[in-house]
């Protein structure tokens, strides 16, 4: 799990979206870990949108390598 120590690191967080037909859902969200809680993470993604989530819909998080350079 991600924690204090990873702020200002691009992450990935596997957040759990609901159920269908009968199976879990799960969403992606990318970005550069902005704070970090015992409740929840929040992430600055590309587009510059902040998103924030909670610590109970997390599947998976992770640090992963920067972004490529854009063209």
């Amino acid at each position: 799990m991600l924690d204090e120590t990873d702020i200002g690191s691009r992450v990935v967080v596997r957040r759990h979206a609901g159920i269908r037909d009968g199976r879990p859902v799960f969403r992606d969200v990318l970005g550069v870990l902005t704070a970090a809680s015992a409740l929840e993470l929040t992430l600055l993604t590309r587009d510059g949108d902040e998103v924030t989530v909670p610590v109970a819909e997390i599947h998976r998080a992770k640090r992963i390598p920067p972004s490529p350079p854009r063209r």
